[in-house]
């Protein structure tokens, strides 16, 4: 009877949610609902600092700015259900009472994840419990956005200039690299994070990190550089009080030969044809540049890999699985870890034994032997081999390898199919490594998949690969996949955000001037 009620309850709150959305959008404005015009035309073809410019000398006003992007948001959910909440009307508002039209960021529309606190909406992460509870007051990010003035297929769709996510794993960057648009992953500290709902309340093993997604490059430096020159420090306690460092931003632009470090392979899951070409393209460009590369091989990143997955979902994934109701949607690769959770450890070590010893898979058998919920003790052990991994990493970093930065592929394959998470799902250690050592990594776009460049060899068999490495290339398919973005990420060490946004700028400099030029970004329709 219970699992009935609340079966029946996560239907009435879904289809509710669904027509307040529905409502939402239908009830717009007409300006949202028509064709592009030649203003808006105008205001998509300008960045955001030459946006807010135009505010600031009142050659376009706030609302002009939001019915261009507003109108295109919407055309974006029509193509690919991407918006939850739906706060444009209400935005007409902000932008009239609550906007600094001196601000850094004066009328520019900002997209927000989910989990992101405004008031008078829901923060309900995707679980139907969530939902019907509007909070009373902004949470620390927003109060800071709107004082300032002001999701990746929206973004890539042109629904927006700026987004803000959050990256636990790979949340921010690898959706970038599947979009083609451009992200930050900041280090712990450097953002604000308070005033926000989450799935999984109490977990600090590996934070999650709210980080900045863009359209371009100028943009996303352009909203960080403003975003700390705000002191975020003042609104939300968690964030160091470090403004933005002109001093490393120029280092990084003015510095003439930098020795960059090549991570070809994590050792876990080879990168797709597609891949290691978009990596080969900007290291090809940064040597025509003049600067020294070299194909490093760091301590194990499926070490990190086994370290990180295993702190992440320490409590057996109880918590996030426990906003969950009856015969509710769970994301599918959340799904899948929970499933090998509730085995019986005898039966899994069973299991353990039968994937390492006859399957001879010790990637994916060092996986799953102590897949299970930890104990405090477990748990402080945990860190402190996270804590001596960071330490291997940092040596190796400064007294073996001795570079400026590092370059390697967000993801082994470019998007993968509607819920083929549920296999990919262990596939993110090219991401998730530098989650654990908490490191700046940026994601750019570099070029698209080509049916004639990125098939896979002839001598290729899915079964000779482990299990993690299945996971990911059960989706490859060079064909289906032809013209999908592919990118790279350029990484620095912790709290180099600065560093790593002008990095990428010459990076993509470099590509400019040597390979044909830089990713052509999806046209606004």
């Amino acid at each position: 009877m219970v699992f009935l009620v609340d079966y029946f309850q996560h239907r009435r709150d879904c289809k509710w949610k669904q027509r307040e959305r529905d409502l939402r959008i239908a009830t717009l404005p007409a300006p949202y609902l028509g064709s592009l015009s030649a203003l808006d035309k105008t205001i998509h073809g300008k960045s955001v600092e030459e946006l807010v410019q135009d505010v600031h000398k009142d050659v376009f006003k706030p609302i002009d700015i939001l019915r261009a992007y507003g109108k295109v948001a919407v055309k974006a959910h029509e193509k690919t259900n991407c918006l939850t909440e739906v706060m444009i009307a209400e935005a007409e508002g902000w932008a009239e009472n609550e906007i600094n039209l001196k601000g850094p960021l004066a009328g520019i529309p900002v997209s927000l994840k989910d989990s992101i606190i405004v008031s008078g909406f829901d923060s309900s992460v995707a679980y139907s419990s969530n939902t019907r509870k509007p909070h009373p007051k902004d949470g620390s990010l927003v109060r800071l956005l709107k004082d300032a003035g002001g999701e990746a297929a929206l973004l890539a769709l042109g629904g927006g200039r700026i987004g803000i996510g959050s990256d636990v794993a790979g949340s921010v960057r690898v959706p970038a690299h599947f979009s083609g648009i451009y992200s930050l992953r900041c280090s712990t500290g450097r953002w604000p994070k308070m005033g926000a709902s989450t799935s999984m309340p109490g977990q600090d093993g590996i934070p999650s990190v709210f980080s900045p997604m863009a359209r371009t490059l100028g943009d996303l430096a352009y909203f960080t550089r403003s975003l700390l020159a705000m002191k975020p420090w003042k609104y939300d306690h968690t964030v160091h009080p470090i403004g933005w460092r002109e001093d490393q931003e120029k280092d990084a632009r003015e510095k003439n030969i930098f020795r960059v470090g090549v991570l070809e392979d994590d050792g876990v899951v080879t990168p797709s044809p597609a891949c290691a070409r978009a990596l080969q393209i900007a290291v090809s460009a940064l040597k025509a540049d003049g600067h020294e590369l070299i194909t490093v091989n760091p301590p194990p990143p499926y070490e990190a890999l086994v370290i990180a997955s295993q702190l992440l979902n320490s409590d057996g994934c109880e918590t996030f699985s426990s906003f969950l109701r009856a015969g509710e949607w769970n994301d599918p690769g959340a799904a899948q870890m929970s499933f090998y959770m509730r085995i019986p450890r005898p039966i899994k070590y069973l299991y353990y034994l039968w994937v390492r010893y006859v399957r001879r898979d010790e990637v994916w058998a060092g996986l799953l032997r102590d897949w299970h919920e930890k104990s405090a003790l477990e748990y402080w052990k945990l860190i402190g081999r996270r804590e001596a991994y960071k330490i291997r990493w940092h040596e190796w970093w400064e007294q073996e390898a001795k570079l400026d930065f590092l370059i390697t592929v967000p993801n082994a394959t470019p998007a993968v199919p509607h819920d083929g998470m549920k296999q990919a799902v262990s596939s993110c250690g090219y991401t998730f490594l530098f989650n654990l050592l908490d490191y700046t990594a940026g994601v750019l776009p570099v070029t698209h998949v080509d049916r004639s460049l990125d098939q896979l060899p002839s001598t290729f068999r899915l079964r000779d690969l482990n299990g993690v490495a299945q996971g990911a290339y059960i989706h490859y398919d060079a064909d289906k996949m032809h013209g999908l973005p592919v990118g790279v990420q350029v990484v620095g060490q912790r709290l180099e955000e600065e560093k790593v946004l002008a990095l990428m700028g010459r990076v993509e400099e470099a590509m400019e001037k040597w390979v044909g030029g830089k990713y052509e970004l999806l046209e606004v329709d």
